[in-house]
Formats: C-alpha cells, structure tokens, sequence
C-alpha cells in the first residue's frame, strides 16, 4: 500500500437521492465519489494547480457492501493510488461509522484548463498527496 495521504468527505444525502426502494440511488454514489475526488484535489493541490487543472472521470468500478439510507451520516473517504502520465487512479470508500458501504476504484483524466487538452501533473503537484516517506516510490 502507498503512502497516500487519505482524504475524508462528508456525504450530504438529500431526499433526492432516496429511490423507490426507499434508499440511496446507486447513481447517488457515482455524485457523491466526483464530488469526494474533486474536494481532495481542491483541499491536497497548490492552488495554482487547482486553477490550472481539471478533472475528466474515465471510468467508476463501484462495488455496494449495504443500502444507504436519508438519516445516515456517511464519509466518504478518498486515496489517490497512483499518477501515470495524465491519469490518475483513486480508490474511495464510503462508510456508515466502520460499516463499508461502497467502495469505488476510477480513473480519471487531469486536463488543462485553458486547452481541455489531457496534461501531465508536475512531480511537486503529485508530491502533496503522498506521505513525506513516500519519496522512492514509482507513482509519482
């Protein structure tokens, strides 16, 4: 495991989200995983990054553990696993307390964003997400 530095988001569920079954869409989650991965970008990145970059979701592997209810007080919680090139793969994992809900592994596409062309992150940009001990690894 990397030395990824975790990022926790708080899920606000709102009654829109509450399917006829009578809890969370799984739609719901593929909203509340952008949102989580974006909040670690915004909060981890310099701010010059942040104005100079955006993200492009490739693709959401979402595997559910439990249902999700509207009076749930559930985090989401966001790792970066790794950078290659201009795409990055991030793992996050949405609980209820220490019960797993979901977890999600995605991918993404870090473009410019003046051009919308895809974009290398910089090896100083990528170093904010990772653990000072992290120095050798291959991921950055």
């Amino acid at each position: 495991m990397s030395n990824a530095i975790p990022h926790s988001y708080p899920v606000g569920i709102d009654p829109d989200d509450i399917d006829f079954m009578g809890h969370v869409n799984n739609a719901s989650y593929l909203k509340w995983v952008q949102n989580a991965v974006l909040d670690h970008w915004r909060a981890l990145a310099p701010a010059e990054a942040v104005t100079e970059h955006l993200w492009v979701a490739l693709k959401h592997e979402i595997t559910y553990r439990k249902p999700t209810f509207l009076d749930d007080e559930v985090i989401a919680t966001v790792l970066l696993e790794k950078v290659q090139g201009a795409r990055a793969f991030y793992e996050t994992v949405i609980r209820r307390g220490e019960e797993v809900l979901a977890e999600v592994r995605s991918s993404w596409c870090c473009v410019d964003a003046s051009t919308l062309r895809p974009v290398r992150l910089a090896r100083d940009v990528i170093q904010h997400f990772f653990a000072a001990d992290d120095e050798g690894e291959d991921q950055r």
